[in-house]
């Protein structure tokens, strides 16, 4: 019974907060933000300890991989124009996924964040329930990651559009690239905003961002120590 009063709270908070970000669509307002924020007040002035709440809510984080899957709809729908542009899509992904390892251990190491909170942060632009397997492979802190995750992608999806129009990207290939690359699944749900072509590109990035991460980071931490 507490299980499912955990769920439909999480539920219920969610669409609430999507409620309240249709009527004012600021980016502080994005449920990403203010449903995780409500819950964790919450939790914190009832005192429910968080191994209680996540035993019926967890089911929502299960969710998260058969979701990811079904991005594959749409790049099924759009296979021979993301074929005609495999070269230049594979090496922009290869470069943003070698730099985004690269730089989220790095700045960590730098600013002496300690071992364990570096390796959460080094998966942080890979889609969430890969980048908790990836954090808890490489000795990370799985639930710290998730929150890297987020932030990452509240982060992107807001600058994201800014860049596009700064650096005047027309393709719409080139729009997906940048937003799934940089915002993952946030960032994917905004690229769909800028056309049917642009939110496949961006699935695709945001899918291959994540096997490139699941396949890279290990090698890449094991060159750097």
């Amino acid at each position: 019974m507490t299980a499912i009063l955990y769920l439909t709270l999480t539920v219920t908070l969610y669409f609430l907060c999507r409620r309240l970000y249709m009527r004012w669509p600021l980016t502080v307002l994005s449920p990403m933000l203010t449903c995780p924020a409500a819950l964790i007040l919450i939790l914190v002035t009832t005192g429910v300890p968080y191994t209680r709440y996540i035993a019926g809510a967890h089911w929502l984080t299960a969710f998260l991989q058969p979701a990811t899957v079904a991005f594959a709809i749409p790049l099924y729908r759009h296979r021979r124009m993301l074929l005609r542009c495999a070269a230049p899509i594979a090496c922009a992904l290869a470069v943003g996924s070698v730099s985004a390892i690269c730089s989220s251990f790095g700045l960590a190491q730098a600013v002496h964040l300690g071992r364990t909170v570096a390796l959460s942060l080094t998966p942080r632009s890979v889609t969430t329930p890969i980048a908790m397997q990836i954090s808890n492979a490489i000795g990370g802190n799985p639930v710290l990651t998730a929150v890297f995750v987020l932030w990452t992608g509240i982060l992107g999806a807001t600058v994201g559009p800014w860049l596009i129009r700064l650096l005047r990207i027309r393709s719409p290939i080139g729009q997906g690239i940048l937003m799934g690359m940089g915002a993952h699944g946030i960032g994917t749900n905004r690229a769909f905003a800028y056309g049917l072509e642009a939110g496949t590109a961006s699935t695709l990035a945001m899918i291959l961002a994540a096997l490139l991460g699941a396949l890279l980071t290990p090698l890449l931490l094991r060159l750097w120590s």
